[in-house]
């Protein structure tokens, strides 16, 4: 380990070979695409997209440990055209390359603008480049359509607690570049902590074990024994799997807003759990349980609505983290009431009449008549006052001629609304007798 004393755990355990590789099945296990690839030294154009610590840069040196290609390395942060333009004429040039293709791995690609990447597009094209970009961004909106058009996207996942443990045992017990030269001696409930507070990143949980390691001395005989106090000092808190301003934030609102709309209010405060753990603005939260609340619930349970509101207002009154229990409640509350989106496609439905269609007049009994003669002129003439009739109805035209037909608002069987259906049949009962 003296070699490697300089350099982070993390660095030191990279997988040197496919078979040391943790994690990714779905596309490094036997007979997966990327594999297969690798090992046939078939290498085309990939971008690898996935969240931090998921193995994306050690794939990129795997390749370049087993590719015949020339293999270059940049980081989109810090590198520019001048270094793609150098690349690229040494990639064209024979007397350089000596006839062999050139595997360009970008790490951060999505930090790369629209220009750096055109200045690549023609190399990757014809081939003289195998691009291998690796971003956490979602390449599908960072990245040129044009380079995506010509690579295949691998999406990595975040590691499962098993893979993290995993990587941590053969971290203590490799006597090269681990600690396995030493009397460590680590708890399976430290493993699992770690394992749960890493977020899937092996990173972090690399980071964790090294920290406890460095700085727990030796008992009595000569051991390093981390238990879960000392691993819990070492990781205090969970890393969160996304951040409020990346492609994870609209995800994680989805997942909440789907949710709540499927009458799950486990899986929705969950994801608002996330969100507000995450940093999320707590009026963006609220705006969009209100959102949902109008959409999805309706007039199903008109109170959720109510409630939606009044925790929209109270979470700009009362901030965090108290705002957390309204935006709960208002959240469980949408989740768990009956669904109707019957208003929502109505006022759809009717605007899009108005907007491409011919809608009519309105009828001169629903006109107003605030100026004396007008009258004289229809307006307002024939109204009936529907509370001077019996059950406060009576039959009369209210859509505009040639529409009179034509319904909106269909009430489901469900909720509040049942009562509004009934109630309708018994409107339409009334003055189908008049």
């Amino acid at each position: 380990m003296s070699d490697f004393s300089s350099q982070p755990l993390a660095y030191r355990m990279a997988p040197r070979t496919l078979d040391e590789y943790i994690g990714q099945e779905h596309i490094i296990g036997k007979g997966k695409l990327l594999r297969r690839m690798i090992e046939a030294d078939r290498l085309s154009s990939i971008i690898l997209f996935g969240p931090p610590g998921v193995g994306k840069t050690a794939l990129a040196r795997l390749i370049s440990h087993t590719t015949s290609s020339n293999f270059e390395k940049i980081n989109a942060v810090t590198a520019g055209v001048g270094d793609i333009k150098r690349i690229t004429e040494d990639a064209s040039n024979p007397m350089l390359s000596s006839n062999k293709k050139t595997v360009l791995f970008i790490d951060e690609i999505h930090r790369f603008n629209k220009l750096q990447q055109d200045a690549l597009l023609p190399f990757v094209e014809d081939g003289t480049i195998i691009l291998i970009g690796a971003t956490t961004e979602n390449p599908f909106f960072e990245v040129n359509k044009a380079l995506i058009s010509r690579s295949t996207v691998l999406q990595l996942y975040p590691l499962t607690e098993d893979n993290i443990i995993t990587i941590l045992k053969e971290a203590i017990t490799d006597e090269d570049r681990g600690f396995g030269n030493i009397d460590v001696d680590v708890s399976e409930e430290a493993y699992k902590i770690v394992a749960q507070l890493s977020g899937g990143d092996a990173r972090n949980a690399l980071k964790a074990i090294e920290l406890a390691v460095i700085t727990t001395s030796p008992d009595k005989d000569g051991r390093i024994v981390i238990d879960k106090d000392v691993i819990s000092d070492c990781m205090q808190k969970k890393t969160q799997v996304f951040d409020k301003n990346g492609e994870n934030h609209y995800d994680n609102i989805s997942a909440m807003i789907k949710s709540m709309r499927g009458s799950d209010p486990n899986a929705a405060v969950l994801y608002l759990a996330r969100a507000l753990e995450a940093g999320e603005d707590i009026e963006f939260l609220a705006r969009r349980i209100l959102i949902c609340a109008s959409e999805d619930v309706g007039i199903a349970n008109p109170n959720a609505v109510l409630i939606a509101n009044a925790c929209y207002q109270g979470v700009m009154q009362v901030g965090m983290p108290e705002a957390r229990i309204l935006l709960s409640e208002a959240c469980i509350m949408v989740a768990a009431s009956p669904k109707s989106n019957k208003a929502y496609l109505a006022i759809d439905a009717a605007l899009e009449d108005v907007r491409n269609g011919d809608t009519g007049s309105i009828p001169m009994h629903l006109r107003n008549s605030p100026a004396k003669g007008m009258e004289e002129l229809g307006y307002s003439v024939g109204y009936k006052y529907p509370h001077d009739y019996p059950n406060h109805i009576t039959k009369q035209q209210y859509m505009p001629n040639g529409m009179e037909n034509k319904v909106y608002y269909e009430p489901t069987e469900i909720g509040y609304e049942k009562k509004i259906s009934e109630y309708l049949q018994f409107v339409k009962s009334v003055t189908s007798r008049e």
